[in-house]
């Protein structure tokens, strides 16, 4: 089978440095940051707007990969769950999916609302949420 090549598209810039305070869910988050497209990817943004909800994807580059199993949400009492079934970061494929408001947009850069991912965290794409 042949391997899937993954292009990063853009890099996340923000002040979430550590997971410990990252929101557990882009849903309970009102935490603000700027999306960089890079330049090659740009002509991608046409179409997007102030005020629409973006569904980004993310590599989650600093999460495990060969971890299975996990307690939801890091509550013990919930017992252990596999990964397919929770939001864990800790996945073979850390793939973050966030559903962001866009406040402004400059160029390549647009800024969001709802951010729970750590800055420096590479873009894998953007869709617009339906």
């Amino acid at each position: 089978m042949e391997q899937p090549i993954l292009q990063i598209i853009g890099i996340l810039h923000g002040d979430i440095t550590s997971r410990q305070h990252a929101p557990k869910n882009y849903s309970e988050s009102q935490r603000t940051g700027t999306l960089e497209i890079f330049p090659e990817f740009q002509e991608g943004l046409d179409g997007i707007e102030v005020g629409q909800t973006i569904v980004v994807l993310f590599w989650l580059h600093k999460s495990g990969r060969d971890v299975l199993k996990v307690y939801p949400r890091g509550d013990r009492s919930r017992g252990l769950r596999g990964v397919f079934a929770t939001r864990s970061p800790m996945r073979p494929n850390p793939i973050a999916v966030s559903e962001l408001q866009v406040l402004a947009i400059r160029g390549n850069f647009l800024d969001v609302l709802g951010l729970d991912i750590l800055d420096g965290t590479p873009i894998i794409d953007i869709k617009k949420k339906i």
